[in-house]
C-alpha cells in the first residue's frame, strides 16, 4: 500500500500539524490515504457513490475525533483505517441502507413487473347473497361499507346513526354472514 511506504518524519509531522487543528494538514492527510481508505470502504459498501459518501463522512468524523488518536498505540494510517471499516459497517447496518439493498436487488433482477391484479370484487363469490340473509338495516350498512367504500364515519353520516352503533351493527353483521358461511 501506498501509505505504510509514507516517511516516518512526514507522518509524525502531519499528526503534529493535526493535533494542532491545522485544516490543510487534513487535505495532505487525504492526499496520502484517501485512496487506500476509499478502497476498504468499498469493500465493505460494494458501491462506488455510497464508498464516496462514507469516505467523506469518516474525513469529518476523523477531523472531529482526532483528538483520540494516540501515536504510541498505532499508526495514523491503521487508527484511520479503522475508523473508515467502523463507519462504513455502521453504514451498511442502517435499516435505510438494508431497504435500499433489498430495493436495489429488485430493479436489477431483469424481472418482469407483474400486472395490479384487478380490484376486489365481492361479486365473484357470492357475498351479495349472503348479505341478503341479513336484515334489511344490517344489509344497508354492509352495502355502504363493502360495497361502496364508506368508511364507517361515512356512513354513520349517511345513514343518521352514532358511530358506535354503526361499529355494533357492523359487528353483528359480519359475526352473522360468518356463521352462514359454516
Amino acid at each position: 500500500m501506498a501509505s505504510d511506504k509514507a516517511p516516518k518524519a512526514t507522518e509524525q509531522e502531519l499528526v503534529q500539524r493535526l493535533y494542532a487543528r491545522d485544516e490543510t494538514a487534513m487535505t495532505l492527510f487525504y492526499d496520502a490515504y484517501g485512496k487506500a481508505l476509499h478502497n476498504t470502504i468499498w469493500r465493505i459498501v460494494k458501491q462506488e457513490e455510497v464508498a464516496q459518501d462514507v469516505l467523506q463522512e469518516s474525513m469529518v468524523k476523523i477531523w472531529f475525533s482526532f483528538a483520540s488518536y494516540n501515536p504510541e498505540r498505532g499508526r495514523l494510517f491503521t487508527w484511520a483505517l479503522n475508523v473508515c471499516r467502523n463507519v462504513a459497517i455502521d453504514h451498511i447496518r442502517t435499516k435505510r441502507y438494508q431497504a435500499a439493498a433489498r430495493t436495489e436487488e429488485l430493479d436489477n433482477s431483469g424481472a418482469r413487473q407483474q400486472p395490479a391484479l384487478p380490484t376486489f370484487q365481492p361479486d365473484h363469490i357470492g357475498l351479495r347473497e349472503l348479505v341478503s340473509q341479513l336484515t334489511p338495516s344490517d344489509q344497508q350498512l354492509i352495502d355502504l361499507l363493502y360495497f361502496n367504500g364508506f368508511t364507517q364515519v361515512e356512513a354513520a353520516e349517511e345513514l343518521e346513526i352514532p358511530l358506535g352503533t354503526v361499529k355494533s351493527r357492523v359487528r353483528r353483521a359480519i359475526w352473522a354472514l360468518a356463521k352462514a358461511i359454516r
